[in-house]
């Protein structure tokens, strides 16, 4: 039997993107810097990062708080619809809204979604080959970390719809052998003054 360890994925929101998304906002980099400067105690072996320009210039921007942590680009952390549901697995009062939504996005979007989001299980959960455990980041959007919280509490493949998260906020999952997933952190902003929080989540859910 092969020996395996735990794996502690941390995932983060892209920080703060301008109106067009072409890149950061000075919240956005302050943002940041400021997780790069909380990540600095932990033994990080890599830093992955969607293709897309604000999680680029973030996965950077935390990188340069750390000592000589690779960066990586993946496709498989960007910015997508990880899954497509049907009408009849979604709570009927709420429905149509949710579908109206998703048909917002391009139908390309849609199609690849799915795999892209396969591709992400595959590539950055559960246990990891050998005896040593493994800190990984991964700088992404808000619906890779919907659906990746969603698989860590085997909740049903629609929740990963209304798991929101704010930009440069920290979760960290933990994939240790002969143990289900476990959320050890949710969309936390302590690194962040006040005044840097909350960015990228609707005002009604402020808290």
């Amino acid at each position: 039997m092969s020996i395996t360890a735990a794996r502690y994925l941390y995932l983060t929101r892209h920080g703060e993107a301008s109106a067009d998304e072409s890149e950061l906002t000075d919240t956005g980099r302050r943002q940041a810097a400021l997780l790069g400067e909380r990540l600095r105690g932990v033994p990080l072996a890599a830093i992955h990062h969607g293709p897309l320009a604000r999680a680029d210039q973030t996965a950077r921007l935390v990188g340069e708080q750390l000592d000589g942590v690779p960066v990586h680009r993946s496709a498989a952390a960007g910015d997508y619809i990880p899954y497509l549901p049907a009408r009849e697995e979604l709570p009927p009062e709420t429905a149509d809204a949710m579908l109206g939504f998703l048909d917002q996005f391009p139908a390309q979007e849609r199609a690849d979604g799915p795999r892209l989001a396969a591709e992400a299980f595959a590539e950055f959960t559960g246990p990891v080959p050998g005896d040593e455990p493994r800190h990984e980041l991964v700088v992404t959007h808000n619906f890779l970390v919907g659906w990746l919280v969603r698989a860590a509490l085997d909740a049903p493949k629609w929740r990963w719809m209304g798991i929101n998260h704010a930009n440069a906020a920290l979760t960290v999952l933990r994939y240790a052998p002969g143990r289900p997933p476990a959320v050890l952190l949710f969309n936390d902003t302590g690194h962040l003054p006040a005044e840097l929080r909350w960015t990228g989540f609707p005002q009604e859910l402020h808290v």
